[in-house]
């Protein structure tokens, strides 16, 4: 690629690059914080799952599985917020394949939600049982 094209607002390489990184993640996380009212909600849900995998679950491997879902729910919601974004800023008016992909960001979304049902519902009935 010709190196006249690339964006400005990349780093070069090495520490720049990581530090650039860092920064866009950030800006991009409070963003989604104060702007976007599912990823809050999602936010809060991977903290339930955070604080109660971390309490009831028995060692390492069991935790992480029970973090896990949540997590997964919050890094979709970023990239469905990021569809939406994008397609908002090329237009607002009503297109078939906006609506496809936010569509399709929407039922990734509900996706991993169904995750998080199916592995703490697996997981409740099961401490329940024993």
């Amino acid at each position: 690629m010709d190196s006249s094209k690339r964006n400005a607002q990349k780093g070069k390489g090495g520490l720049s690059r990581v530090r650039n990184a860092f920064l866009y993640s950030r800006d991009g996380i409070v963003a989604a914080w104060r702007e976007e009212q599912g990823f809050r909600q999602v936010v809060l849900v991977a903290s339930v799952g955070l604080a109660l995998g971390l309490w009831l679950g028995e060692g390492f491997a069991q935790k992480v599985l029970l973090i896990l879902p949540g997590v997964l729910c919050v890094i979709v919601e970023l990239f469905n917020s990021a569809i939406e974004n994008a397609i908002d800023h090329t237009s607002i008016e009503p297109h078939p394949f906006a609506k496809k992909a936010k569509d399709m960001g929407s039922a990734a979304q509900f996706l991993s939600l169904v995750f998080v049902v199916l592995v703490w519902g697996v997981f409740a009935y099961e401490w329940l049982a024993s």
